[in-house]
């Protein structure tokens, strides 16, 4: 009965992709699955992630950006994806887009970075932030090698060092991160300012949930994010992520206790790990 309700469940959701210009009302989604409206928005969100709004909401981002990056103009590009009005995408931009349909479209080209390089026990870190929050925080060995991870990243935003004395804010936010790699805040709360795919932020929003001195199997946080076979497609979004120890994809390890990979060198991360470990023992 199980697989029957799954399988209904991941129909709709393939009907909702297929559909998603049209008016998807609750009780129709949940009539043709064969279950009442409450079980059925409570199904698919356990086995989605999301509720069926926010997946047809998804599915409509998803065509912004592609009309973004075919050239369109922003206004019919907004129209052309089914939001009617400027002033819906925009509500939700910053916290789905990760910056409004002109920079998206622009690669960045009007964003500005501020970036500042510290010193740690582990190496050097590159932070760098836009007005909403970090973009980029990353080990290097080099002050050059982590401007052009920088660059990279980033290729037609607009770079600038921070000279000190630093801005409050960055002031905080390089002081949480110290104090994190020293033990005494076991908790980032910091703002996020990231790209992301819906399902690599459905990743990294589960990483920042795994508490301090543990770690979890690239099957478990598969598994709890309700994509059980995607085991694979979790190592890549913990390859990918740009922040690191504030999205601590370091807690992520082989199912069989072996640490698996790291962006930032197995080196680092066993330390990072036994670090917490020694932490949180004492």
């Amino acid at each position: 009965m199980l697989n029957n309700m799954n399988q209904a469940i991941r129909q709709a959701a393939e009907y909702i992709q297929a559909n998603w210009q049209q008016e998807l009302p609750l009780r129709t989604l949940s009539q043709e699955a064969g279950l009442s409206p409450f079980h059925f928005q409570r199904s698919f969100k356990s086995l989605v992630g999301v509720t069926p709004r926010q997946f047809q909401e998804a599915c409509r981002l998803r065509a912004l950006k592609q009309e973004l990056r075919a050239g369109d103009g922003i206004l019919g590009a907004i129209f052309a994806a089914g939001f009617g009005s400027t002033s819906r995408v925009y509500e939700r931009v910053d916290t789905r887009l990760g910056m409004t349909p002109s920079e998206y479209r622009a690669g960045g080209a009007r964003v500005g970075i501020t970036h500042a390089t510290i010193l740690t026990h582990l190496g050097l870190v590159k932070i760098g932030a836009t007005d909403r929050g970090l973009c980029f925080v990353e080990f290097g060995a080099s002050e050059d090698e982590l401007i052009e991870a920088l660059r990279r990243e980033y290729p037609s935003a607009q770079l600038s060092v921070v000279r000190k004395p630093w801005p409050e804010a960055l002031r905080e936010w390089v002081r949480a991160l110290e104090l994190h790699l020293e033990g005494s805040q076991h908790k980032l709360d910091l703002p996020l300012d990231v790209r992301a795919t819906a399902f690599q932020m459905r990743v990294w929003r589960y990483l920042q949930s795994i508490p301090y001195g543990q770690t979890r199997s690239y099957r478990q946080v598969a598994e709890a994010i309700g994509k059980p076979t995607a085991a694979r497609a979790v190592a890549t979004a913990c390859a990918r992520n740009r922040v690191a120890l504030v999205i601590p994809c370091h807690r992520v390890i082989r199912g069989t206790g072996e640490p698996g990979g790291y962006r930032w060198g197995l080196k680092r991360k066993r330390a990072l790990l036994e670090a917490e470990q020694v932490k949180v023992s004492t």
